[in-house]
């Protein structure tokens, strides 16, 4: 089996405390100058600051990031907004798919989202993990599996990034 050729080698990858570390696996990352702390500032004062949305890793081909579930991201019925787990699954495929870019030359927006909720969730936290389904050179598509405490699936949803240049209005 060939490796991809949008997979690089770069030297440091994050562990469970947001620290770099050495990596000593290929890698997607076009950024790897970053610590989990820096990237859950960056989000200060957006919505998801608002839904509690955080970091927590980052290896080769993955990114995974938390929510807690509470009064911020329950619909009426006492269970899990769907409009929450999207917003998970957004950014941390939108995070993902921006750390695989130059942010110097090019960005990557969102295209289109879709999401299948396949269980309910009353309380805890649920993790987003994205993984890259196609990296191309002007669109990428990303899988993201939400799952409970538990690692019970809760959401699968597909992400399509249309990767754009910084100079573009």
């Amino acid at each position: 089996v060939s490796t991809p050729d949008w997979v690089k080698c770069a030297p440091h990858s994050f562990n469970q405390s947001g620290n770099r570390v050495a990596m000593t696996k290929p890698t997607i990352w076009m950024r790897t100058d970053l610590a989990l702390a820096d990237i859950n500032r960056h989000d200060a004062k957006s919505l998801v600051e608002h839904l509690g949305i955080s970091v927590v890793d980052i290896g080769p081909d993955f990114v995974t990031s938390s929510m807690p579930v509470d009064e911020r991201t329950l619909q009426p019925h006492g269970r899990l907004h769907g409009g929450a787990s999207v917003a998970l699954a957004e950014s941390v495929g939108s995070l993902a798919a921006n750390l695989t870019l130059d942010p110097a030359k090019e960005i990557a927006v969102g295209l289109e989202i879709n999401a299948n909720h396949v269980r309910p969730v009353k309380s805890g936290m649920v993790y987003g993990t994205a993984r890259p389904e196609a990296l191309g050179r002007t669109t990428q598509i990303w899988s993201i599996r939400i799952v409970d405490e538990q690692d019970r699936l809760v959401c699968i949803s597909r992400l399509t990034m249309a990767v754009i240049s910084v100079d573009r209005q």
